[in-house]
């Protein structure tokens, strides 16, 4: 099994949390947490850290508020360095014109369950697979289904991480109660009628959506094959165009 370490979060854990230290010991903490990690947590021989790098298409698809403009805060003291050490040292992968979280879930859909995916964001809980955090030291595993339902759940909350806007008082517990048992083209139509309108379900779909190829662009449900042929405008990130209305009953 490989395990698929998202580099981005640790930089700013073990970054954080070395802020009044020296290099030396920032980078010894970043080791010493991957060694236990590696060898007593998972027992694995195999890894690959993901780190994001300084392009992501999404900045041209976030319309209703800019993507990730919420944050402002510094970067740790070590924040460069240790990157640079998880790149070189601990077989990095730096992403381009995407996220290391997407760069994580093509190699987590490449692999299957042959891989486990290192992270604490909620986000991965889309892709079907082994998932780890490790602050619980939870190891988990997420079916097909659950990943599209958690995806759609994520449409009405939002993501106030990535400035993602969601449903104004739908959280989790909602968001599930109104999604549950629904078919895909249902969830969509529910998400579009809470959200406001189809684009507006559109845009979270390919704000939220991890990619599962390089260059894949998520794709709406469409009621038919007919319908389907007509849909080209929504789908491209650069869209701005008109998009094709569907009612919240999914016709």
């Amino acid at each position: 099994m490989i395990a698929l370490i998202d580099g981005d979060i640790l930089c700013y854990r073990i970054g954080f949390a070395t802020n009044e230290e020296s290099e030396s010991v920032a980078i010894r903490t970043m080791a010493s947490f991957l060694e236990d990690l590696l060898m007593f947590d998972l027992n694995v021989s195999e890894w690959q850290t993901y780190l994001s790098g300084s392009t992501n298409f999404r900045h041209g698809v976030a319309v209703t508020a800019p993507y990730k403009g919420n944050r402002k805060g510094d970067k740790p003291v070590h924040y460069a360095l240790l990157r640079e050490y998880l790149e070189l040292s601990w077989n990095g992968v730096v992403s381009n014109d995407c996220e290391a979280d997407d760069e994580i879930a093509i190699a987590a859909t490449s692999h299957g369950d042959d891989s486990i995916i290192v992270s604490l964001d909620k986000d991965f809980d889309q892709v079907q697979g082994w998932h780890y955090n490790f602050v619980k030291k939870d190891k988990y595993y997420i079916t097909h289904d659950e990943g599209m339902f958690n995806f759609y759940c994520q449409f009405l909350t939002g993501d106030r991480i990535d400035n993602i806007i969601g449903v104004k008082g739908i959280g989790p517990v909602k968001a599930r109660k109104l999604l549950e048992g629904k078919t895909e083209r249902e969830m969509f139509a529910t998400c579009a009628e809470k959200l406001g309108s189809v684009d507006r379900a559109i845009e979270n779909g390919l704000l939220l959506h991890l990619q599962r190829t390089h260059g894949e662009v998520w794709e709406p449900p469409y009621e038919d094959a007919e319908r389907e042929s007509k849909r080209p405008q929504t789908t491209t990130v650069d869209s701005g165009s008109n998009t094709e209305s569907i009612s919240t009953s999914g016709e």
